[in-house]
């Protein structure tokens, strides 16, 4: 498995953690990192991608609620909320990773970390939004 995907792992454990809690996100990430053994070389990605989802929430989640219609954000699944909240900041602000990578991604930790349709569900929202903020004509596609 490679680096970034750990380092995605690593933030969804933090992000689903701050669920349940106030606590500051570089506390989570030490105590995530202590329990589960993850390595030192995960940390930077992920850190980088917490600040920015935490720092982005409320612009975040008004893009999932306009994305999603039929739920309201609060009774989306919680890994399923914190796995959307990443991908949505990948959109937005991480222009080094292609919109098609980061779907594809969140669909596979949503497989992983969430239920049975959780995959689909995820891909569904983030469909949504890629296509309502036409990222194809803003970020480049390639691999």
């Amino acid at each position: 498995m490679g680096k970034r995907r750990r380092s995605r792992e690593l933030a969804i454990k933090v992000l689903f953690h701050l669920e349940f809690s106030s606590d500051d996100p570089a506390t989570v990430v030490a105590l995530i990192c202590n329990n589960f053994g993850v390595s030192e070389d995960v940390k930077p990605f992920s850190e980088e991608l917490l600040l920015g989802v935490c720092g982005h929430l409320k612009e975040l989640d008004s893009l999932i609620r306009k994305a999603s219609k039929n739920w309201r954000l609060e009774r989306i699944a919680r890994v399923d909320r914190s796995i959307l909240r990443l991908a949505v900041y990948e959109f937005l602000y991480r222009d080094d990773i292609p919109p098609k990578v980061t779907i594809n991604e969140a669909v596979d930790l949503g497989k992983k970390f969430g239920t049975e349709e959780s995959g689909a569900f995820i891909n569904g929202i983030l469909d949504k939004i890629y296509s309502t903020l036409n990222l194809d004509s803003q970020k480049s596609l390639t691999v």
